[in-house]
């Protein structure tokens, strides 16, 4: 599917994922010493961040003018919107620090190249990370799906106090008001 612009969905026609329980046990879970590379060149460990670390995890970008990696993506509950989520906490990235985020990061098992480009070619005012060897997918347990011969996560998002987790967003429907509800929760629970 030739998927033109990729902010540009309609999610009464996309089905949304169901709650599986597949992220339950991360509420409270210190997170483990691996290093991802991000966007922005670093290593990041976030085991060792200090202060409020807001993480949210996506199956894939899309590629503008590209062809989904299967005939039926937007049909997958969860998959279409990872480019909406993504420009979503970009848009609202001064908002979210400002309600006490040290840090946000985007997070997929991507590759870090093609991570770097998109971060460019979206003005991300953030790191991505890429755990494209599920170092800290497989360390976490995080949900995932597999497409294609790819394992990819299932979208979620992560508060993260001092290396441990203290809150879950999953499933997330739709996309792009995670960023949104993030927000509310972080000015709704200060620390």
């Amino acid at each position: 599917m030739n998927q033109p612009n990729l902010n540009d969905v309609d999610w009464s026609s996309i089905p949304a994922p169901e709650d599986d329980g597949a992220a339950a046990h991360l509420l409270g879970k210190s997170l483990p010493s691996v290093s991802l590379p991000a966007t922005d060149g670093k290593q990041i460990d976030l085991s060792v961040l200090t202060g409020r670390t807001v993480v949210f995890g996506y199956p894939r970008t899309g590629e503008p003018g590209k062809i989904a990696p299967v005939a039926d993506w937007d049909m997958i509950p969860g998959a279409r919107g990872c480019t909406p989520q993504t420009c979503s906490f970009r848009d609202l990235f001064a908002e979210l620090k400002a309600a006490g985020a040290a840090q946000v990061f985007g997070l997929s098992t991507q590759g870090n190249d093609y991570q770097s480009e998109m971060a460019v070619r979206l003005h991300l005012p953030f790191p991505v990370l890429s755990d494209d060897k599920l170092a800290l997918t497989t360390a976490l347990k995080l949900p995932t799906m597999q497409v294609a011969d790819m394992t990819l996560l299932k979208r979620l998002a992560l508060i993260i106090d001092d290396g441990r987790i203290t809150h879950v967003f999953y499933p997330v429907f739709p996309p792009d008001r995670n960023a949104g509800d993030v927000l509310d929760w972080l000015k709704a629970n200060p620390r």
